[in-house]
């Protein structure tokens, strides 16, 4: 059963009220033509021949009980959306002895054809096909031959059965439509779902790499005041004013990445190459003594060079992490074509980590594995010679 069949559960629309309705009418219109183009009606066989049975007056019982079979074949028709199948079998049997109640049977055949299966529909029009020859051998006409009678009745039958199979088909395609259109939103929500969760880790990875950078300043400074309570006040001085120019940018990013995630439409705020020089003084400016070396020619593509941000920013954070005060060096080279190569070396901390830096999680290197690998580069870290760390990345540079 498919989604147009009503049940006796299911009220009927006021379009449904309008059609049975209409079907009603045109029913009992045509039980009214038919009855006033035969003024007179025998009972069947009545009129095979003159040697059967010779002309008379016309039978009013029957023809009083072939208007009451066409009334009630109309007024059945009003069922037809429950019992589609039964009702169009019955019409069928009753049209074959009621010449009245066949305009009802032709609109029950075609309710037949809309609301079932074209097998179940093609099965009742081989009956209904069957009742024709029927009707015509009951009711011969006498300028017509049977054969001639027969044909026609089956081939407006057969038009009324194609076209409810016709307007079943166009109702599926209709609904198959529809079910494509409601499974095409729902991946489509679901794409856009999964658009939102990467956008969303890409935004916690900027998070993570914009403020980690500016919070290990603070957590540098702070376990260091914390360590050496008689630090000279010269020093003292110093560590707060790193404390709080990092504390204010870190405010500045921090308000930079909310703007962004309250546009509408937009990008966080990207790194490039040129910004490398300032990430290296602001290291040098905690005492992290960085030396910088760039030995590369030509202008680096947007995405390496973004990247090649991003690594020597996890680098010289966890300097500052886990090697306080050690020497650092950071080297950038590369030519198109060969790749860019980028290098970010310390050596043993002079000094004991403070308590406060804590010792890391270790997912700055996981994030930055995946950025890498994303720009289909190569990373590499690990213990150096002399009890330092190195952090080492290739990545794409094309002609």
């Amino acid at each position: 059963m498919n989604a147009s069949t009503m049940t006796g559960a299911q009220r009927c629309s006021a379009r449904d009220w309008i059609v049975d309705l209409s079907m009603f009418l045109l029913a009992l219109a045509f039980a009214v033509m038919t009855s006033l183009e035969l003024p007179g009606a025998s009972p069947p066989g009545a009129g095979a021949g003159p040697e059967l049975v010779p002309p008379g007056p016309p039978s009013t019982w029957f023809e009083g009980a072939g208007r009451l079979a066409a009334f009630l074949a109309c007024l059945a028709l009003w069922w037809r959306r429950r019992w589609p199948v039964q009702l169009a079998v019955i019409l069928v049997l009753v049209s074959a002895v009621f010449t009245l109640a066949m305009g009802a049977m032709l609109i029950a055949l075609f309710s037949l054809a809309v609301h079932r299966s074209p097998r179940t529909s093609l099965a009742v029009f081989g009956v209904s096909a069957a009742t024709a020859y029927l009707h015509a051998v009951l009711w011969p006409d006498p300028h017509l031959p049977l054969l001639v009678v027969v044909l026609l009745s089956v081939a407006i039958q057969g038009a009324v059965i194609g076209w409810g199979l016709t307007v079943h088909h166009r109702r599926e395609l209709v609904e198959s439509l529809r079910d494509r259109a409601v499974h095409a939103e729902t991946e489509a929500q679901l794409r856009a779902e999964h658009a939102q969760h990467q956008v969303r880790e890409a935004m916690a990875r900027e998070i993570h790499d914009v403020l980690g950078h500016r919070l290990s300043l603070l957590s540098v400074h702070a376990g260091a005041l914390e360590y050496r309570p008689d630090a000279p006040s010269a020093e003292v001085a110093r560590s707060a004013k790193v404390i709080r120019e990092s504390a204010h940018q870190a405010l500045q990013d921090l308000r930079e990445v909310i703007g962004v995630l309250r546009a509408p439409v937009g990008e966080l705020p990207q790194p490039t190459m040129a910004d490398l020089h300032q990430l290296v003084e602001e290291a040098d400016e905690v005492g992290a003594r960085v030396e910088f070396a760039e030995e590369y020619t030509g202008t680096v593509p947007e995405r390496a060079g973004r990247t090649a941000y991003r690594i020597v920013q996890e680098g010289l954070t966890n300097v500052r992490k886990h090697s306080p005060g050690a020497d650092t060096r950071v080297r950038v080279k590369g030519a198109p074509g060969e790749g860019l190569v980028v290098e970010v070396l310390n050596g043993r901390s002079p000094e004991p980590r403070p308590p406060s830096s804590g010792s890391g999680s270790g997912q700055g290197l996981v994030g930055l594995a995946e950025r890498v690998s994303l720009a289909s580069g190569r990373l590499e870290h690990g213990p150096a010679a002399g009890g330092g760390w190195r952090l080492y990345a290739w990545l794409p540079w094309p002609v």
